[in-house]
């Protein structure tokens, strides 16, 4: 698959262990699949998110695992990916860890769902429009 890469993501996934780095070019290639449009930066002067509209995720590596942080706390988890941040008003986590098979069809729904609100207007005017 081929997308603008901003090297920078590549400095921060090169810099992990090799477990973490397969997860997070998993992740990256599946949300630009999901969308050629997506683009990638890095904010919070190190943390690579992935944008469209409005941010969509970011990654995070931790010790013994690498959160996926969902900007969008109203897209539908059916399949109950989502490990963290159940109450959160912002977003969400899923936490996946070393020898752990994605569910890329369960968290590209999610992505999806996120790109769509985010091309509606972002998550806070779908909820405000639902009151």
């Amino acid at each position: 698959m081929t997308y603008e890469k901003d090297p920078r993501v590549d400095d921060y996934i090169d810099a992990l262990p090799e477990w973490q780095q397969e997860i997070c070019q998993q992740v990256r290639d599946l949300v630009h699949a999901i969308d050629p449009e997506v683009g990638e930066t890095i904010k919070r002067r190190v943390q690579p998110y992935f944008v469209l509209e409005g941010n969509i995720c970011a990654l995070l590596a931790a010790k013994d695992h690498v959160n996926v942080f969902l900007y969008d706390p109203i897209a539908p988890d059916p399949e109950g990916i989502v490990t963290g941040g159940h109450d959160n008003q912002t977003g969400r986590t899923v936490a996946l860890h070393q020898n752990e098979t994605i569910n890329t069809r369960a968290l590209g729904e999610i992505f999806r769902q996120i790109i769509a609100n985010n091309r509606a207007g972002g998550w806070r005017k779908i909820k405000q429009e639902r009151r």
